[in-house]
């Protein structure tokens, strides 16, 4: 699943619009799990504004409450007994390896793996598991919980992370102009 339901206030709207080397930011994730998993959907809110993207499932979720865990929750009860894996939409630099190591990484019993990075959640790069569905909906009763809180409250298993870029994400137009600067530099012969 790629998470496409936020606003986008800092981008100036439409997050998943937003050109980067010119293609729409969220084509770069949702290729990515493409690669990884054979299959992937967009989990968006209603007045999600999303690019023409040929064979993508769009998943509606809640419009409220407002919170990453929303398009989580949302996801895992719609794939029943299935583990889901998501991905932000602002992820440009995200690898269908990384996807394919968390998606097969094991959880040893545990509700979800997340990636980490120095010992922090990342839990918009994560897989989780059917028994994780109970919890997050319970914690997205409480809107103002933050979304390492009530992932960390999982005790997840951690996929700790060796290149921090995989989680660059995009928030601001600043932050786009140093995507752009980190794929040309992925992109050009050493």
């Amino acid at each position: 699943m790629v998470l496409a339901g936020g606003r986008g206030r800092r981008m100036g709207g439409a997050k998943a619009l937003v050109e980067l080397a010119h293609r729409p930011l969220i084509s770069y994730p949702l290729e990515a799990m493409w690669r990884a998993l054979g299959n992937v959907a967009i989990v968006a809110k209603t007045d999600t504004r999303l690019p023409e993207l040929t064979g993508a499932v769009v998943w509606v979720e809640p419009d409220e409450p407002r919170h990453p865990l929303t398009g989580i929750v949302h996801a895992l009860g719609l794939a029943g007994a299935r583990p889901v894996v998501v991905c932000a939409a602002d992820m440009p630099l995200i690898t269908s390896e990384l996807i394919g190591a968390i998606a097969a990484a094991p959880a040893d019993g545990r509700p979800a793996v997340v990636a980490s990075l120095g010992g922090e959640l990342q839990p918009l790069l994560a897989r989780y598991e059917p028994g994780a569905l109970a919890p997050l909906s319970a914690a997205l009763r409480r809107p103002q919980i933050p979304l390492r809180e009530a992932v960390a409250a999982l005790a997840p298993a951690r996929f700790e992370m060796a290149d921090p870029e995989c989680l660059f994400n995009v928030n601001s137009p600043a932050e786009l102009l140093q995507a752009a600067a980190l794929l040309d530099r992925r992109r050009s012969p050493a």
